[in-house]
């Protein structure tokens, strides 16, 4: 039997989303599957070829090198796949209508041009008003059609899916650490000023529990609006936590004291089951949930 056709694309799906969060039960949770579906999913694909795809390393799942070489080729497919999908929906170059997607304001000026580009070749007549807002909009109440969320929503009525666990760090301007010193130990890195974001004693009780102690006294200047601290802090008022995928592609800005454990937060898309149903929701949905669950650019 020809070996291509000795397994299914689920399969693949399988090993492409396990490699991508490095366990099973994060990859199950991402194709909203059972632990035991998606292990057996991968099991089937690696008896199907012959070869170990993943060796465990602690608690988490690390390719061989068989693997690594089907990785690339997976990803190849999983784009091919997606623009399958896109087609099948409807001839998306004919969706037209208005989709509004609530997501942070960081995100929504930093993360999602790149895909907003890719859904205007695809959809060219469908109109998205993008809503930036810290806050958690309502999609039971029309709000929005789609939420690009940090927490699960718990009402019934939603259909959430977990695209990825992004990670952030401690940054600063180059000028700044140039002028304060680069901290190498905890009790230099209290010493230094920071950009606060949102409620003050919230944040200070968080970096608490990452041992580090700050007072008010640290937090000179800040903001509620994200873009506006992300902008004090690359002026060199002070230290900011940002999302590595932000940070890293800033230029002028560096990270402080990168052996720390990084801060871990979820990516929920969000969209009401009714909702979903819509071809032009629908487009929009997949193309985000595509974009947003593959590795940092």
């Amino acid at each position: 039997m020809d070996i291509t056709r000795r397994f299914d694309w689920s399969h693949i799906n399988a090993f492409l989303a396990t490699a991508e969060t490095g366990s099973l039960s994060a990859a199950a949770r991402k194709l909203g599957l059972t632990q035991p579906t998606l292990s057996r999913q991968v099991a089937a694909l690696e008896e199907s070829l012959s070869v170990m795809l993943f060796e465990r390393v602690g608690r988490s799942l690390e390719l061989t090198e068989a693997g690594m070489r089907l990785l690339e080729h997976a990803r190849g497919m999983g784009e091919a796949a997606d623009r399958i999908a896109l087609a099948a929906s409807g001839q998306a170059q004919d969706i037209e209508g208005r989709v509004r997607i609530t997501a942070s304001d960081v995100m929504t000026a930093h993360v999602l041009p790149p895909a907003l580009h890719r859904l205007r070749e695809i959809a060219p007549k469908v109109e998205i008003d993008l809503v930036a807002t810290n806050d958690i909009r309502d999609i039971l109440r029309r709000e929005a059609d789609i939420a690009i969320r940090h927490v699960r929503p718990e009402q019934p009525d939603l259909i959430a899916r977990l695209l990825q666990t992004a990670t952030a760090k401690f940054y600063g301007s180059k000028a700044y650490l140039d002028r304060r010193g680069r901290p190498k130990t905890m009790e230099e890195l209290a010493q230094h000023d920071f950009i606060s974001f949102g409620d003050l004693d919230r944040m200070i009780g968080f970096l608490k529990g990452m041992d580090l102690h700050l007072t008010h006294a640290n937090f000179r200047i800040g903001s509620e609006n994200g873009l506006v601290a992300w902008a004090l802090a690359k002026e060199g008022f002070g230290l900011s936590v940002m999302s590595d995928e932000v940070g890293e592609a800033t230029p002028g800005m560096e990270v402080v004291m990168p052996e720390l454990k990084p801060v871990e937060f979820p990516v929920w898309l969000v969209t009401h089951r009714e909702l979903h149903t819509s071809r032009r929701i629908r487009v929009v949905y997949d193309l985000l949930a595509d974009f947003l669950s593959k590795p940092t650019r």
